[in-house]
């Protein structure tokens, strides 16, 4: 057995390297029982130059370096298998604590783009970042969560009076740069959205108004229309799961054809509207058919007023290419998240699926 070798890449968080540094461990110790594998002590320090960020984890970072207390061993990689076991979990039980809001050690997602171990600032950090945390943690419904309050007052603030002001003052320039931030933070919003559909909201009940309201001025600016994504996604997507009655399966399309593709995404972008509904009554459920429909064509019908008597050109770049190249993204995603189907069956969660761990998907 060879060794185990990887480069971090700089977007790893410190528990990303914890639990590689572990399975890492584990490969290179059962390859150290035939003799094959040569010891590298500076990859394993806290110290090493391949560690982009400050991350101080208990004794499964640095514990291969003493004696064994399991055996008489000396190696600084013992191969003794309780140590490894002990090792994971002392891993597991600190992974624990960073997500336990009890914790001395707790850690809420703040940003989505560092890691509070990241920000060595320490004026930005204690005056700044730590006072925001805090009142943070007690707006959103689960405290880890702060990155949710993060991003809507990202786009309270920046999506909503440039979209505002394009309606009122209209720029080509200005347009352009909108679509561009727009396009930069659907990715996020849709993320957003997934959490906020699923357990049906992401702040705290005092904020119950705001948590209902808010996807109905932000979803048309990100591409969505309204509650689309609720209905498609958890009460029919979910309920279906890719089997012959979904409307987003790939199972019935030759999914290496770029015709196939094309009719898959066609009859999404132009039929949704009429077979979302109609999936609805045939599962005898006209509430949600009536509410599905009313929805999208109540948002459309919004679209033409605006298109037609407002402004024209802050329609198209605010709502109308925003809506087109979500549902592009939305059904190439699926696409491809859903391309290995099993046709003999389709229902399986287990034969239709697709794991990547820490893999960029575009």
């Amino acid at each position: 057995m060879g060794r185990l070798a990887f480069e971090p890449d700089p977007e790893l968080t410190g528990p990303d390297r914890l639990v590689l540094g572990v399975l890492r461990k584990e490969y290179e110790a059962h390859g150290s029982e035939s003799g094959n594998v040569d010891l590298d002590v500076s990859d394993e320090s806290d110290n090493s130059a391949t560690k982009r960020s400050e991350f101080v984890a208990p004794s499964p970072e640095g514990r291969h370096s003493h004696q064994c207390l399991h055996c008489s061993c000396n190696s600084l990689k013992c191969s003794c298998i309780a140590d490894l076991q002990d090792q994971e979990q002392q891993a597991i039980a600190y992974l624990k604590r960073l997500n336990d809001p009890k914790s001395v050690v707790f850690e809420p997602t703040v940003f989505s783009s560092v890691d509070l171990p990241r920000i060595k600032n320490a004026f930005f950090r204690k005056s700044i970042v730590e006072p925001y945390m805090r009142w943070a943690r007690n707006v959103v419904r689960n405290e880890i969560d702060v990155v949710m309050i993060t991003h809507l007052l990202l786009y309270t603030c920046t999506t909503l009076p440039s979209a505002i002001y394009l309606f009122y003052n209209f720029r080509w320039w200005h347009a352009i740069l909108h679509g561009v931030m727009q396009g930069w933070y659907a990715g996020a919003y849709t993320l957003l959205r997934h959490q906020h559909i699923h357990v049906r909201g992401v702040l705290s009940k005092k904020y119950a108004l705001i948590d209902e309201l808010f996807p109905y001025v932000l979803d048309p600016l990100m591409g969505h229309t309204w509650n689309s994504y609720y209905f498609h996604h958890v009460k029919h997507h979910h309920v279906e799961g890719n089997g012959p009655n979904d409307l987003s399966s790939t199972v019935r399309y030759q999914r290496d054809d770029v015709w196939h593709f094309a009719r898959y995404v066609g009859r999404f972008y132009f039929l949704i509207w009429f077979d979302l509904p109609c999936y609805f009554l045939r599962t005898r459920k006209p509430v949600l058919a009536f509410k599905a429909a009313s929805c999208e064509l109540g948002n459309y019908a919004v679209l033409w007023f605006l298109f037609k008597y407002v402004n024209t050109r802050a329609t198209i770049f605010v709502l109308l290419v925003p809506l087109a190249l979500m549902r592009l993204a939305l059904m190439t995603g699926n696409w491809g998240q859903h391309a290995l189907v099993d046709e003999a069956e389709p229902d399986s969660d287990f034969r239709s699926s697709i794991t990547l761990i820490d893999v960029p998907v575009s």
